[in-house]
């Protein structure tokens, strides 16, 4: 449970304000179908984030469990920075003939592709070594997240600044990663 309870929490969090979270919203306002949009955020995040939290899982298997702690938890301290830098992202190419499902599913997972959420399912597979946990906990933060752009809009973000949202993600991926470096060598 702290598996899937971790990844979500990181996830959503880090999640707000990123490109994914603006594609979300870009894509939601085109097509005002947010039912399929939402579909299409969850189909291209759960292969996506299976993908990732599997690789986490099988690397960390397969190294030494000091080199593993030191990795992720400069991998989380890094994602951390990484998270106070706001996202800038370009509007989708417009593919109307595809319609918003296929489109979104497409879009959003190429955009996810190299992320810093996608990054840190890998680093939550190594972590926790449990993919469906996992996966499970970084689709939901995900779609936690992007429900907020695809279904709020604007209206959120003019009252809640993403600088708060960028920070408290930040503080968790720090927090994981000093956690992760220690336990790794006290074990």
């Amino acid at each position: 449970m702290t598996a899937l309870l971790s990844s979500f929490t990181v996830v959503a969090l880090a999640e707000m304000g990123d490109k994914t979270q603006l594609i979300a919203l870009t894509l939601g306002l085109r097509y005002r179908r947010p039912w399929l949009v939402m579909l299409g955020i969850l189909l291209a995040t759960l292969f996506n984030h299976a993908l990732a939290s599997t690789v986490g899982a099988w690397g960390a298997a397969r190294l030494d469990p000091l080199t593993v702690s030191w990795v992720l938890g400069l991998s989380f301290i890094a994602f951390g920075i990484w998270t106070l830098v706001p996202d800038r992202v370009e509007a989708p190419t417009d593919q109307r003939r595809w319609g918003p499902l296929v489109t979104t599913t497409v879009v959003f997972f190429l955009a996810e592709m190299g992320d810093k959420t996608q990054l840190a399912t890998v680093a939550l597979g190594a972590r926790f070594a449990s993919t469906v946990q996992v996966t499970i906990g970084t689709t939901l933060g995900m779609l936690a997240a992007d429900s907020i752009a695809v279904f709020a809009g604007s209206r959120f973000a003019e009252r809640v600044p993403m600088r708060l949202f960028r920070f408290l993600a930040a503080m968790i991926f720090f927090a994981f990663g000093l956690v992760t470096i220690l336990s790794g060598r006290l074990f």
